[in-house]
């Protein structure tokens, strides 16, 4: 509040009352427009010595009125906003170069600003506006190889925001191995999405834990069991490399025996106890080990431990020990009514154990809702447990029984479950487990729950009648699962799907990204009134750099930020579309590398695109080494000043 209220007595020093924030939608943006008064892709001759008089009656309409926006007083979200002001009283406007502005008439043809740069104040008038930058645009494009050369040649110069670059660099296509290698020691957010095995062999090896924490504390971990076993090695804090070990494990890494014994060896032997992947014959040295803890932890591997070995943990001085192993044996053998009383806490029986027939009918007809609850899922129930349950009073608890995977599915149609199906959808594990199973899949394709339909969508692989089956569901959370996971969905499925639907985090780009994607075609949808199928136009094969002129003028922001991104974008609108009214779009482009050495370099000092422009494939490799040594100076220093 503080900040907006410095604005507005800002304002109203300089002479304007403030009528409303504007967001850009179809106008000329605020970072363009800052941009251009930075220099950066501006017309010829937009710089002056001063702004007169003449020059803020150009500006506002006959109301007096003009957009601006203030250094240091960003409003709005993604995109900033302009303010709509009006002139109040005669007399020319009081805003300067302190802190700096920008100003844009209502008609998007005079733009005025005075900013602060490195080398002293820039001022900026321009009319004509549209026509000037299309006049920029045409004359950026027409770059030869040695002004190229020449720019490249002066990079980084006068680096303006060098730690920008640190935090880009890695993201940047380009950059081998090598760079990445010693980026390591100045920054290592890029590590969450890197895959090259050098670079990860280097980040798992490194002196700083943060660097070797970094690759495993992603969303999606890329190591290969080597480069996790490597990291839990190098890891030394005890508790912290058992963490590690059962981290790679549950991403799949397989772990050398020797590292187990390590692990069991180790202060925190109580921990590695618990490690589901421990080879078995560790078990009988964990079941007699002096501390209760891992005595405990060895029950959770009742089935692997030999008859002695269970009796005698039934046994146990430890109550904590015996509580667990008669937990562990009861989910085999039913519990009797006086050991269900005798436990302190009974969720945990409730959860997983069996229980002798009478204990379990007064237990699923009791009075007590949330003990049914926790019965609904337990793997123990009996059939008869089930079918009481599946009839009572409470929605959850009959929602529970229906997705339980002991339940034919001629009895799951018969539940009155409840279900939203607009809620987040998680893979049934028990469906998952039996992904590779075909009679199975067959026979939960066609289940009455749309919950099981969706988890055997997301089958790697599925049989040829599966797949029309779910291709043709009602719920069309299934045939997006479908087409997000299995790969043998068909082409007709994944291009329906496409229409309202481009990709998400755990599944980006998916469905175009998929292999059975049309790829030919597509050029029939150049004008189909959905923008999103204009997208498609430029993967055609048979595309041409004039599709792409066409879609970079689209009226829709999406097929303007496809354009962006294609290599046969013309320099000259890669620099335009610098200009758009959409930040993705304009994001986006900075990274294509048809833009102008010129204008990227620019982009490059420029802080409000600094961290993007490092990301361009097109600097070369030597520029690149260069930033790179002038980001780690710049972090040096900065850590020095800390």
């Amino acid at each position: 509040m503080q900040h907006r209220e410095g604005l507005q007595e800002l304002l109203v020093r300089a002479g304007l009352a403030v009528v409303e924030d504007v967001h850009p939608g179809g106008l000329f943006p605020p970072e363009a427009a800052w941009r251009i008064a930075r220099g950066i892709a501006a017309p010829d001759g937009a710089t002056r010595e001063a702004l007169d008089a003449a020059w803020w009656r150009r500006l506002p309409d006959a109301d007096g009125e003009f957009l601006v926006a203030v250094l240091g007083h960003r409003i709005g979200g993604n995109d900033s906003w302009w303010i709509r002001v009006r002139c109040v009283g005669g007399g020319v406007p009081g805003l300067t170069g302190d802190p700096g502005f920008v100003a844009l008439s209502l008609d998007g043809q005079v733009l005025l600003a005075d900013v602060p740069c490195a080398d002293g104040p820039r001022v900026t008038a321009v009319d004509r506006l549209p026509e000037r930058l299309e006049g920029a645009a045409i004359a950026a494009g027409r770059e030869t190889e040695a002004e190229r050369a020449e720019v490249w040649a002066a990079v980084p110069d006068r680096p303006a925001w060098p730690l920008h670059w640190a935090e880009g660099i890695g993201s940047n296509p380009a950059a081998p191995d090598e760079l990445l290698i010693q980026l390591l020691d100045v920054d290592e957010g890029f590590l969450h999405g890197c895959d090259r095995p050098a670079v990860l062999d280097a980040a798992v090896a490194h002196p700083d834990p943060q660097v070797r924490s970094r690759p495993a504390d992603t969303f999606r971990p890329k190591l290969t069991s080597g480069q996790w076993v490597r990291l839990v090695r190098a890891e030394p804090s005890p508790r912290r490399r058992v963490l590690w070990a059962e981290q790679a494990c549950a991403w799949g890494a397989e772990l050398p025996a020797d590292l187990y014994d390590d692990l069991l060896a180790g202060p925190s032997r109580a921990l590695a106890a618990e490690l589901l992947e421990l080879p078995a014959h560790h078990l009988p040295g964990l079941a007699a080990d002096a501390d209760p803890r891992v005595r405990t932890a060895a029950c959770a591997r009742w089935e692997d431990l030999s008859e002695p070995l269970q009796e005698r943990l039934l046994a146990d001085t430890d109550n904590t020990v015996r509580t667990a192993a008669l937990l562990a044996h009861h989910t085999g053998t039913p519990m009797p009514r006086m050991v269900f009383a005798a436990l302190s806490t009974q969720r945990l029986a409730l959860e997983r154990c069996r229980f002798e027939p009478e204990l379990e009918a007064d237990l699923v007809r009791g009075s007590d809702a949330e003990v049914r609850r926790v019965l609904a899922a337990n793997p123990g129930l009996s059939v008869r447990g089930i079918a009481v349950l599946a009839q009572d009073p409470h929605d959850d608890i009959r929602s529970a029984v229906a997705l339980r995977p002991d339940v034919t599915e001629e009895q799951r149609a018969q539940v009155p479950y409840d279900f939203d199906p607009t809620s987040a959808s998680h893979t049934l594990p028990w469906v998952a487990d039996l992904h590779g199973d075909t009679d199975a899949m067959r026979r939960l394709a066609s289940s009455s729950h749309p919950l099981v339909r969706r988890s055997v969508a997301r089958a790697q692989h599925l049989p040829p009648d599966v797949v029309r089956r779910l291709a043709r569901d009602e719920d069309r959370v299934v045939r997006l699962f479908l087409a997000e996971s299995c790969d043998d969905a068909p082409a007709d499925l994944l291009l329906e799907v496409w229409r309202w639907w481009d990709g998400s985090l755990s599944h980006p780009d998916r469905p175009r990204s998929h292999p059975n994607f049309p790829r030919t075609g597509l050029l029939r949808y150049a004008d189909d009134p959905s923008g999103r199928m204009r997208r498609l136009v430029l993967d055609d094969p048979q595309s041409t750099p004039a599709d792409v002129a066409r879609l970079a003028r689209d009226p829709e922001a999406e097929v303007r930020c496809r354009a962006a991104e294609d290599p046969g974008l013309s320099p000259a609108d890669a620099v335009r579309l610098l200009n758009d009214p959409a930040a993705h779009v304009r994001g986006t482009v900075i990274r294509n590398p048809r833009l102008p050495a010129r204008v990227l370099a620019g982009l490059l000092h420029n802080r409000d695109t600094a961290g993007v422009a490092v990301t361009n494939p097109a600097i070369p490799v030597p520029v690149l080494h260069r930033v790179l040594a002038t980001a780690t100076a710049a972090r040096h220093v900065s850590s020095a000043g800390r």
